[in-house]
């Protein structure tokens, strides 16, 4: 969840990246006393989100100035739509602009390429979810915007729940002596509230993992990493609805309809996240006095 404190943290952060020692443009060619309104204003079409991050970025720069945003997150909006309004001292409105726009055109780029996704598996009961291919201190601004364009989000750290990976399941394999094996005694360690998910690559491992049992008391999730739409299908049959089947690998917007129709239930995306672009908008400013 993005969180208030959050929020500020990060945005201090960047702040002080950006303006270590003050803006030294505006305060040599901005009067102390002049006042600016700046619209945030779309240029294409899009699904709005960072709507609380973009306002913290002048509200720490100076609590005098106000943000008044006209559009909530996971709203959609057409170009020349106007966003937000932003109204106080222009020297801080000025040094805020970079930081708010860089957060809203990040985080409404990301909803606005989720809520495709979104869109292409609608005629099915498939969901869209993000992965941890996320930029380094910005996971919870970019999984906000995931949600914000309709999608759902995976584990968000390696914390919240196990996800055996070829690598895991080689290591383990080779202290137990087989895959089914190994599965069982990780869930017989784990309590009754950790899933469970498996990663898979080739339909020969799935009867391995479906040995070691399904559901809350076995392997919750399986995923079917790179498979062909034949193959998927035929792993979506053979797992008969036993546990939650989640499709990886190769999905892009012209592919990710075919790969929901296989009737998988979930459809991991890091492009959601690593190959979003950013939105183009724009904040235009009126200085006075």
């Amino acid at each position: 969840m993005l969180t208030r404190s959050h929020i500020e943290a990060v945005v201090r952060a960047t702040l002080d990246e950006d303006a270590p020692w003050g803006d030294l443009t505006s305060e040599t060619l901005i009067p102390a006393d002049a006042t600016a309104t700046a619209d945030l204003r779309a240029r294409e079409d899009g699904v709005f989100s960072g709507g609380e991050v973009f306002a913290a970025a002048f509200a720490l720069t100076d609590p005098r100035i106000e943000v008044d945003l006209l559009r909530r997150d996971g709203d959609a909006f057409g170009a020349g739509d106007v966003l937000a309004r932003v109204t106080g001292p222009a020297r801080g409105v000025l040094t805020a602009e970079r930081i708010g726009l860089n957060f809203a055109q990040r985080m409404s780029g990301i909803a606005t390429l989720t809520a495709a996704y979104v869109a292409a598996v609608a005629h099915t009961t498939a969901r869209i979810v993000d992965t941890r291919k996320t930029t380094p201190g910005l996971r919870r601004f970019e999984r906000h915007a995931v949600r914000s364009g309709g999608g759902r989000n995976h584990r968000f750290s390696l914390s919240d729940a196990v996800m055996a990976k070829d690598n895991h399941l080689a290591v383990l394999t080779a202290r137990h002596g087989s895959v089914t094996e190994a599965l069982r005694a990780a869930r017989a360690a784990l309590p009754h509230t950790a899933h469970l998910e498996v990663e898979i690559d080739r339909l020969d491992q799935l009867d391995a993992v479906l040995a070691a049992g399904t559901g809350p008391a076995g392997v919750g999730t399986i995923m079917l990493d790179n498979f062909s739409i034949d193959d998927l299908r035929t792993g979506v049959a053979r797992i008969g609805g036993r546990t939650i089947v989640e499709a990886s690998g190769g999905v892009a917007l012209d592919t990710v309809a075919a790969i929901a129709e296989t009737g998988v239930d979930v459809i991991s995306v890091g492009a959601l996240t690593h190959s979003a672009r950013a939105l183009d908008l724009g904040l235009d400013a009126r200085v006075e006095g």
